[in-house]
């Protein structure tokens, strides 16, 4: 993300916070930073080291999964289950509500793209579920496979 972008992103996410009633503190918003201008997802203990680097701060694992879990329950990051790794949520700034979110991850380059599916699919998708007889405790939906640049690099 550009840095002017971060920079809206994260006032967005104090005014947010604001409003809430919950606190954007500084370890907090350059956690949130960190995931903001990475390139792809990052263990905790990537965003513990990033945060190293970036900020020549120290910050504990327990202190980075606390963060994490602050900015999870606030839709500013979403945890990537199948690999345990978490990412700035690409609608942030959206004031709309959000559906549940959609990954395709890609297995060799580990390229993650948010994806956005029709309130059709949706539904049909729910409808599936209902007659199955189950009950999702997750709603979120993690699709592995190849991105179009491995598969070009791959077919070389």
């Amino acid at each position: 993300m550009i840095k002017q972008d971060v920079e809206k992103t994260i006032s967005h996410a104090l005014n947010y916070c604001q409003q809430s009633g919950v606190r954007l503190t500084p370890k907090r918003e350059k956690v949130l930073r960190v995931l903001l201008e990475a390139n792809n997802p990052l263990s905790a203990y990537d965003v513990v080291e990033q945060f190293r680097v970036d900020y020549s701060e120290n910050l504990p694992a327990m202190s980075a999964y606390r963060i994490l879990t602050f900015l999870l329950d606030n839709g500013f990051v979403h945890k990537l289950e199948t690999t345990n790794q978490f990412l700035a949520c690409h609608h942030i700034r959206c004031d709309h509500p959000h559906q549940p979110p959609k990954f395709l991850i890609c297995d060799q380059c580990n390229t993650v793209k948010e994806l956005s599916l029709s309130p059709d699919t949706l539904n049909e998708l729910n409808r599936g579920i209902e007659e199955a007889g189950f009950t999702l405790v997750r709603r979120q939906l993690e699709l592995h496979g190849l991105c179009d640049q491995c598969q070009k690099d791959t077919k070389v």
